[in-house]
C-alpha cells in the first residue's frame, strides 16, 4: 500500500470542542491523572481490506501530528469563547502532543492496535485526530470519482431536506436545530469541510453549529460540544466511592463551568442508574441531558418523566440526541418530543462519510485509569470495551445494572 506522507492533520484546533472543555477540567482538578487508551474496530470482518495494511502511513502521520502546536490566531479564538479560561490557553501555547504516549503494533490475529497510555492531560487529546487519520487513510485507497460523485448526490439529497424541513417547521413549537458530530469517522478533513458549509448555506435556520472547532472559527459557526464517556468514566477510578463516581464527575463540571456547557451525558452506567444519581440539584443546575445509546424514544420518555416527578417544567429543558441518527430520524424524534420538551441533534457519521461504501466502526477508548480499570456500561448491546471481567461484574452490581452486554 502506498505510504501517504503529506499530513492529514494540519492544526490541533481540527478537533471536537468536548476535547478542550474536558481537558481544561482535568487539567485544572486532576493534572496528574493516569490513563489507558485503546483502540478497536467493531466491524473487522465487514472492511474493504485490513486496517493493517494502513499502519506505517499511520506511523508517518502521527509523527507529523506530534510536531504541531497552536498558532496565535487559534489560541486568540479559543480566548473568546466565554468557558474557556485564559490559564488554559496558556497552557495549549505550550501544548504538544508526545509520540512516546502512543503506539501502533498489529497482532496475533493480524488486527491494527493502537494504544495510548500517559497522563489523561496529553492522551485524552489523541482520540479524535487518531480516528480522523485512521478514517482518512482507509478511505483513500477507496475513493474514485464514482464515489465522490455518489456522496455528493447524497449530500445534494440532505440540503434539499433541510431546506424542506425549514419550510414546514412551526413558528409555535420549539425549533429543528442540527448539528455536526462527525469528525472522528468523516470520509476526509476536506469533506467534512464541504459537507457543512454545503449544509450550513442550504439551511442556516437548522444546521447552525459543528463539534469541530476549526470549522466553527474558520466558518463562523458555534463550536458545539460538553463532555464525552471518558470524562465521567475517569471518576470511577479517582479518589471517590465507585457508587458516588456519576456525582463526583458532574460536581466536579459545575465546579469548572458554573452554568456553561450545561447538557450531561446519561449512559455511562446506563439510563437508569444515571437518573438515580440526576437528583433535584442536579436537574436545576444542568440545561439539559444528551442521549447517546438505547432507544431514543424510551430515553427521552424516561427524561421527561424525570423532571416531571422532580416538579421541573420538561419544556425549560433540552434533550440532545447523538446516536446513529441521519436526518428522517432526528426530525421524527424531534416531531415526537417537539411539545413536551426542547430537541437538538449531533449527526457524525452519516453526515460525514455517507458515500455508498461500507463504514467502518471504529473507536478509542479509555479502559484504565490510575493502574485501575474502567468502563461504560452502554444501554446498546455491543458498545462496552473492558479490559477486566471482574470489574466490569462489580460495576454493575454497585450500579444495579441487570441487563448483560
Amino acid at each position: 500500500m502506498t505510504i501517504t506522507h503529506e499530513p492529514i492533520i494540519t492544526s490541533l484546533l481540527d478537533n471536537d470542542l468536548y476535547k478542550f472543555t474536558m481537558l481544561q477540567a482535568m487539567l485544572h482538578q486532576f493534572p496528574q491523572t493516569h490513563s489507558v487508551y485503546r483502540f478497536r474496530c467493531r466491524n473487522n470482518k465487514e472492511t474493504a481490506y485490513p486496517l493493517a495494511n494502513i499502519k506505517e502511513s499511520l506511523e508517518h502521520q502521527l509523527d507529523s501530528l506530534c510536531q504541531l502546536r497552536f498558532l496565535p490566531d487559534e489560541l486568540e479564538y479559543l480566548r473568546h469563547l466565554r468557558f474557556i479560561r485564559s490559564d488554559f490557553v496558556d497552557y495549549l501555547e505550550l501544548f504538544q502532543l508526545k509520540r512516546r504516549f502512543i503506539t501502533v503494533s498489529i497482532d496475533s490475529k493480524s488486527r491494527l492496535c493502537i494504544d495510548i497510555e500517559g497522563p489523561m492531560i496529553q492522551a485524552m487529546f489523541f482520540e479524535v485526530f487518531v480516528l480522523a487519520i485512521v478514517n482518512e487513510l482507509y478511505y483513500n485507497a477507496l475513493t474514485t470519482p464514482d464515489v465522490l460523485a455518489e456522496g455528493q448526490r447524497r449530500l445534494d439529497s440532505k440540503a434539499a431536506q433541510l431546506k424542506h424541513y425549514a419550510q414546514i417547521q412551526r413558528d409555535d413549537v420549539p425549533p429543528f436545530i442540527v448539528a455536526d458530530f462527525g469528525t472522528r469517522r468523516r470520509f476526509s478533513k476536506s469533506w467534512q469541510a464541504h459537507v457543512v458549509d454545503t449544509l450550513r448555506e442550504a439551511s442556516p435556520s437548522i444546521f447552525g453549529g459543528t463539534s469541530n472547532v476549526l470549522l466553527a472559527k474558520t466558518l463562523n459557526m458555534t463550536p458545539i460540544g460538553t463532555m464525552a464517556h471518558e470524562f465521567m468514566q475517569a471518576f470511577q477510578a479517582l479518589d471517590v466511592r465507585l457508587r458516588n463516581s456519576q456525582t463526583a464527575a458532574l460536581e466536579a463540571w459545575v465546579r469548572e463551568y458554573r452554568g456553561d456547557l450545561g447538557i450531561a451525558l446519561t449512559d455511562v452506567v446506563g439510563m437508569d442508574a444515571f437518573l438515580r444519581d440526576f437528583d433535584l440539584y442536579f436537574a436545576k443546575l444542568f440545561d439539559g441531558l444528551r442521549h447517546d445509546s438505547g432507544d431514543p424514544y424510551v430515553w427521552g420518555d424516561k427524561a421527561i418523566a424525570h423532571y416531571e416527578q422532580l416538579k421541573i417544567d420538561p419544556k425549560t429543558k433540552i434533550l440532545t440526541f447523538s446516536d446513529g441518527l441521519d436526518l428522517t430520524k432526528a426530525w421524527q424524534l424531534h416531531q415526537y418530543f417537539k411539545e413536551r420538551i426542547r430537541t437538538s441533534f449531533g449527526i457524525g457519521t452519516n453526515l460525514t462519510n455517507d458515500m455508498g461504501l461500507t463504514q467502518i466502526n471504529i473507536v478509542l477508548k479509555l479502559v484504565e485509569c490510575n493502574g485501575q480499570p474502567v468502563a461504560k456500561i452502554s444501554d446498546s448491546p455491543g458498545k462496552t470495551m473492558i479490559t477486566n471481567d471482574t470489574y466490569l461484574a462489580y460495576l454493575r452490581q454497585v450500579f444495579e445494572i441487570d441487563t448483560p452486554d
